[in-house]
């Protein structure tokens, strides 16, 4: 019983955990963009897109089709992990730790930008995974 107890809490630990990292307006708009990918929905995913970047693609066919060719994990992930959100410059920074289907590791940045209709995304660049060892 004790065992059942444990369980049920730690399922409600990690339940919280995956809400409240949601709750945050700059990893909602990222985790709404990849939901919208995973249901192959481009239009959707490409609302999020900041004005910049709709320009750059014109519309949401073209967007999809760099995503899937350019960021598969992004279109396909396994697992999705928010890590570092910093301002630098004035500007802020998303770290995204995803998981592809094949179990490799992907380290991006999104950049992300406050407009009139809330957080867009501006860009997205790959980082180099840390050294591991010494």
């Amino acid at each position: 019983m004790a065992h059942l107890a444990r369980l049920i809490v730690l399922c409600m630990v990690v339940a919280f955990g995956a809400q409240a990292q949601t709750k945050d307006p700059v990893t909602g708009v990222i985790q709404s963009q990849i939901d919208a990918f995973l249901a192959d929905d481009f239009a959707t995913a490409f609302t999020y897109a900041s004005p910049n970047i709709k320009s750059i693609f014109g519309s949401s066919e073209r967007f999809g089709q760099m995503v899937r060719q350019g960021f598969p994990m992004v279109h396909r992930p396994a697992q999705v992990d928010f890590l570092d959100q910093v301002e630098r410059g004035g500007r802020t920074f998303q770290t995204v730790q995803i998981l592809d289907q094949r179990g490799d590791r992907h380290t991006l940045e999104y950049e992300m930008i406050p407009t009139e209709t809330g957080w867009q995304i501006n860009g997205v660049r790959f980082l180099r995974a840390p050294d591991l060892g010494a």
